[in-house]
C-alpha cells in the first residue's frame, strides 16, 4: 500500500513539475529598463566614437537597449544561447534601426554587432513575453512614443553645450511622458558631467511605461552639460 502511495505521489510530481517550470519561466523578470543615449555625450569623451558605416547619425537620442530587470536591482543576462541573433527576422526593421538604434562604437560598423549584443545579452531574457522581432519592434515604438529630444527642446533645454539643472531635465521628460526618468551622466574630455543616458521603465508585458520600481546606482551633478552633436 505504501509503495502504491509513493508511486502515485511520484507520478503526481512528474505531472506538476512542467507547470511549475513554465510558471517560473514566465516570471523570470519584473520589468524593463528602456535606455536611450545622447550621441553627443557618447562621442564627447576621451575615448571618442566612430560613426556607423551608413554615416553620421541624426542629432537625436538613440536606443541603447530594452533590458529585463528584477525589482531588487539585479538583472538576468545571456539567457538562451540556442536563440542567437538572426538578422533575417528583422529585415523589415533594419532601415528604421539604422536611424534610431545606431552604433557609435569603434571600429565603424553597420549596427548588427550592436543589435546582436543587445539581443543575446538582454533580449533572450524576455522571450517569455516577446520574440526577437517584437523585441526590436517594441524598442522602436518606445523611442517614437517617448520622443526625448522633443520633450527637452520644448522645455528650452537644447543640445548646445550649455549646462542645465538635473531637475529641469528630469522634470521636462516626466511632464512629457508622464513617468519619472533616471538620468545617467558621463564626463567629457575635460571632466565635466554631461547628459548621457535616459532610463524609463516599461511593464513586464512590454506594453507601456510605468514608474520605475528601482533606479540604477550612480548620480549626476546638480548642473549637467547637454553637448551638441
Amino acid at each position: 500500500m505504501k509503495l502504491l502511495q509513493a508511486s502515485v505521489c511520484l507520478i503526481s510530481l512528474i505531472l506538476v513539475l512542467p507547470s511549475i517550470f513554465a510558471a517560473s519561466s514566465s516570471e523570470d523578470f519584473d520589468f524593463f529598463y528602456f535606455v536611450q543615449q545622447w550621441p553627443g555625450s557618447y562621442c564627447d569623451t576621451q575615448k571618442s566614437c566612430c560613426y556607423p558605416t551608413s554615416g553620421k547619425p541624426a542629432a537625436d537620442f538613440g536606443i541603447h537597449g530594452l533590458w529585463p530587470n528584477y525589482k531588487d536591482g539585479t538583472y538576468p543576462s545571456n539567457c538562451d544561447d540556442t536563440k542567437p541573433f538572426d538578422s533575417s527576422t528583422i529585415s523589415d526593421l533594419v532601415s528604421s534601426m539604422k536611424r534610431n538604434w545606431p552604433t557609435l562604437a569603434c571600429p565603424s560598423g553597420s549596427g548588427e554587432a550592436f543589435w546582436e549584443h543587445e539581443w543575446e545579452k538582454h533580449g533572450t531574457c524576455s522571450q517569455s513575453v516577446i520574440n526577437q522581432h517584437e523585441y526590436f519592434q517594441t524598442s522602436l515604438g518606445l523611442k517614437q512614443k517617448t520622443n526625448l529630444l522633443g520633450a527637452l527642446t520644448k522645455a528650452g533645454i537644447n543640445p548646445d553645450g550649455n549646462s542645465y539643472s538635473l531637475e529641469s531635465i528630469r522634470g521636462s521628460i516626466k511632464a512629457s511622458t508622464g513617468f519619472t526618468p533616471w538620468i545617467e551622466c558621463n564626463r567629457d574630455g575635460s571632466g565635466n558631467s554631461q547628459l548621457y543616458q535616459v532610463y524609463l521603465c516599461v511593464d513586464r508585458s512590454a506594453s507601456g511605461l510605468i514608474e520605475c520600481p528601482v533606479f540604477p546606482h550612480g548620480k549626476c551633478g546638480a548642473q549637467i552639460e547637454f553637448p551638441s552633436f
